[in-house]
């Protein structure tokens, strides 16, 4: 039986009280479903095995009412066939991959309906369904109308083909091993039900940095191996995508070039595009990273991003695939001496001149932040920059930069920040959420890319309160207007139940977690800080004089990035009006990103009137205090928390705790040095 923590949450909890069983179960006796199609099997298998769960009989399937009381699952072109007095006309409110949630009494029959339009949607209501149940929810009078706000809703693997991570924390790849595309596709289907069950539709398989061994994933020998893949994601209504070898017809097609603009590069790419139809007919396209950190690209033949996409496109438009082209250029050979080239300037620099030149099966990947995925950072001006251009939007569900899952961070609202940010692209109400579902251009594709945080330990994700990162993703990407208290309750609820001081209690700490990181880590906005390559733990200046452009310039005097236009390397400047006056001006300028668009003095006074330096201090103190109370907040649940997840979460915490006395001490007495400034209060800092 799967443990408490694999089964993440999805759990099912069996429902014990009289009063809700009774409520709750008279429809858990029968399931009719009126037409078999692969992803609707699937849908009523995890109705079926979720009713189990919750109130211990298996109900019956069938294609005709076997009592006066069931539950319906269907799509709508199938009702006149079978239940003609369900109502259908809500169904073009729904789209593609909405659904409707209904109780219909009609004659002698008192029904629950599951409606789509498609059977992904009628799966995706099935998912909600369950949550409802699991919840508590009353189900007589339902009535819910409800459709993903975003077309595209992502998770890129990073998984190597020898069963490493990059940047994974949560054990080894459960898709490979050894350079082999794994045989017991079983956790695969586990992973495809957790992703489904909150609404992702699309997943990369491979790392984008792209190895020899996954180079030949889009060959004639590799593909076969490919489709069993294609084929488990497929059943949960998720298309597979490859992350590509941009030189890939040098590597596996013996040609001398990888020009995008030889005709014998652009027909191998469309014979490559053929074959691998030919073994996965839904596949959804390529996931490319070109001219980015030694990647091949373009550049290399005096190609732009434009001109290597378009080829792509080209050869993937017949049958219906995309490009997805990640805008994470800069240069990464940077010399620390050169104060005029801006990392954070890199992406807009090279793509906003190419806005309209890219074909319309093309869409751009673009990172949240300017930079990578730092605890703090202002929202890429690429994003909204291109107006006619197809864009996505880029998270890391994995936590890199934010504790590696060995610290708690909850980064929903976190992204919350980047969607409600707005852009003023068109005027006032430009919110980078109208980017991502394709309203503010009109984009023929759009959605949301996340880097996953999943791997092969028992709780999928190492830190098993890291779990309400993916699954928060996922509802946050269905619907960007849910609140990060909402998403982190339904969690709470789903994966340790409905005990108030649980929901309470777990609540509160998700909600201050990213806060607590940020107090006790990087200040102020400047972000890094942090030891080389792996990116665990403090080191100042680990980067400071390094060729990858992640500098922040401290000096006795001051410290910061001077990013204005007036006086810096004017990436201030790459905003649309009021945000770029916002960024320039030192007085206007948010707290929180103050070093990031600036350098000051140690004394300058911040907005909320304390001087840099005592914020430095007096947050580390605080951050260092917080996560200490993460675990006194833990430790109030013993007995209420199964004794697996709690032990493995509270040692998690003591883990946070220690190393957060580190970043303190290391931060605090770096800048003492410093500045030569003390503490306001006289606590301790090492000299």
């Amino acid at each position: 039986m799967a443990s408490t923590m694999y089964k993440a949450w999805l759990q099912n909890h069996h429902v014990e009280q009289p009063e809700l069983r009774e409520a709750l179960a008279r429809w858990s006796g029968s399931i009719v479903a009126s037409v078999h199609t692969e992803v609707l099997d699937t849908a009523v298998k995890e109705l079926a095995l979720g009713i189990k769960q919750l109130y211990g009989e298996k109900p019956t399937v069938s294609k005709v009412p076997q009592s006066e009381t069931f539950i319906y699952v269907g799509v709508a072109d199938q009702l006149d066939k079978s239940f003609g007095y369900l109502d259908k006309s809500e169904i073009p409110r729904v789209g593609q991959e909405g659904y409707i949630l209904k109780h219909v009494v009609r004659e002698q029959h008192s029904i629950l309906a599951v409606l789509g339009e498609t059977d992904r949607g009628a799966l995706y209501g099935v998912f909600h369904l369950l949550r409802l149940m699991n919840m508590g929810v009353q189900l007589e009078h339902l009535h819910i109308v409800e459709r993903p706000r975003n077309q595209l809703r992502m998770i890129n693997q990073w998984d190597n083909a020898d069963g490493t991570i990059e940047r994974g924390y949560a054990g080894h790849s459960i898709f490979f091993n050894e350079n082999q595309i794994v045989e017991d596709m079983t956790r695969i289907k586990d992973y495809a039900r957790l992703l489904a069950s909150v609404g992702i539709n699309a997943i990369a398989i491979n790392n984008v940095n792209v190895n020899e061994v996954e180079t030949a994933f889009i060959s004639e020998e590799q593909l076969p191996a490919v489709a069993k893949l294609a084929d488990v994601f497929r059943s949960y209504g998720i298309r597979l995508y490859i992350s590509i070898h941009f030189a890939s017809p040098m590597e596996l097609g013996g040609l001398s070039s990888a020009d995008p603009l030889l005709p014998e590069v652009r027909e191998w790419w469309k014979m490559t595009a053929a074959c691998i139809y030919d073994h996965i007919p839904d596949f959804g396209g390529f996931l490319v990273k070109a001219d980015s950190e030694h990647r091949p690209g373009p550049f290399a033949y005096g190609r732009d991003h434009a001109e290597g996409a378009n080829m792509l496109a080209e050869a993937l438009e017949p049958f219906g695939g995309i490009v997805i082209w990640r805008c994470f250029v800069y240069n990464c050979m940077q010399d620390w001496r050169d104060r005029s080239t801006d990392r954070a300037r890199a992406a807009y620099d090279h793509f906003k001149p190419l806005d309209g030149s890219f074909h319309d099966n093309v869409v751009l990947q673009v990172k949240n932040g300017p930079m990578d995925f730092q605890v703090r950072e202002p929202v890429s001006p690429l994003l909204g920059a291109m107006n006619q251009t197809n864009q996505m939007i880029e998270f890391q569900i994995t936590q890199e930069y934010t504790g590696q899952q060995r610290h708690l961070c909850y980064l929903i609202p976190q992204w919350k920040e980047v969607l409600e940010f707005d852009t003023h692209a068109k005027g006032k109400g430009s919110y980078v959420k109208h980017i991502g579902d394709g309203t503010l251009f009109g984009m023929k594709i759009s959605g949301y890319a996340a880097v996953s945080n999943i791997g092969d330990d028992e709780n999928w994700t190492g830190h098993t309160l890291a779990q309400a990162n993916l699954h928060g993703y996922g509802r946050l990407v269905w619907n960007p207007d849910l609140t990060a208290e909402e998403i982190a309750e339904e969690w709470i609820r789903l994966t340790f139940g409905n005990e108030e001081q649980v929901v309470r209690t777990v609540a509160d700490m998700l909600l201050a977690s990213w806060h607590i990181y940020e107090q006790y880590t990087a200040p102020l906005g400047v972000g890094w800080m942090v030891a080389p390559n792996h990116h665990y733990g403090p080191d100042v200046d680990g980067y400071e004089y390094s060729r990858w452009g992640t500098y922040h310039f401290a000096d006795r005097e001051g410290i910061g990035v001077d990013r204005t236009d007036k006086s810096g390397t004017g990436y201030a400047g790459q905003y649309f009006s009021p945000n770029r006056e916002m960024y320039n001006q030192l007085s206007s300028c948010p707290d929180e990103l103050l070093l990031f668009f600036h350098h000051v003095p140690y004394t300058h006074k911040l907005q909320s009137g304390q001087t840099v330096i005592q914020h430095i201090y007096e947050t580390r103190f605080t951050g260092a205090e917080r996560a200490e109370w993460l675990i006194q907040q833990w430790t109030s649940l013993e007995g209420k928390i199964d004794p697996e997840r709690y032990e493995q979460v509270l040692e998690r915490l003591q883990e946070q705790a220690e190393h957060a006395k580190e970043w303190r001490d290391v931060i605090n007495t770096y800048f003492y040095r410093k500045s030569g400034i003390a503490d306001e209060k006289g606590r301790t800092i090492y000299r």
